[in-house]
């Protein structure tokens, strides 16, 4: 995904962002294995290391794309994350919000879309 030449760096963070968060009717299933893993993980240490290798390898690749989406111009003019580092891991953390709002009821899919795809629009 990242590497993937017929895109922009901000296009592989949306495309990113939207898979990581599971939203999808498709997605449905995998999103409930997910967080019966993070809630036993939570618990488990041998669980949560695994976890841990995860999300920074998450969190890198989001740092990378919104660097280079941002060194690309393929942000925004002028409007640039201060960030990254910090930036990547509001939206993982939204993303995983996102998924739990939506398993639970909370939202339906199509309200956490708007809500996760406001959040990358105001990155730039």
């Amino acid at each position: 995904l990242a590497a993937s030449p017929a895109q922009s760096a901000a296009t592989a963070l949306s495309h990113a962002a939207d898979e990581i968060a599971l939203l999808r009717e498709e997605h449905r299933a995998e999103a409930r294995i997910w967080l019966a893993f993070v809630a036993q993980a939570a618990v488990s240490e041998p669980l949560a290391g695994p976890l841990r290798t995860s999300y920074a390898a998450l969190q890198n690749l989001l740092v990378r794309l919104i660097t280079e989406a941002t060194e690309s111009g393929s942000a925004d003019e002028g409007a640039t994350p201060s960030d990254p580092q910090r930036e990547a891991r509001t939206l993982l953390a939204l993303a995983d919000g996102l998924t739990t709002h939506v398993l639970i009821g909370h939202l339906a899919a199509e309200e956490a879309e708007e809500v996760l795809h406001a959040h990358l629009v105001g990155l730039w």
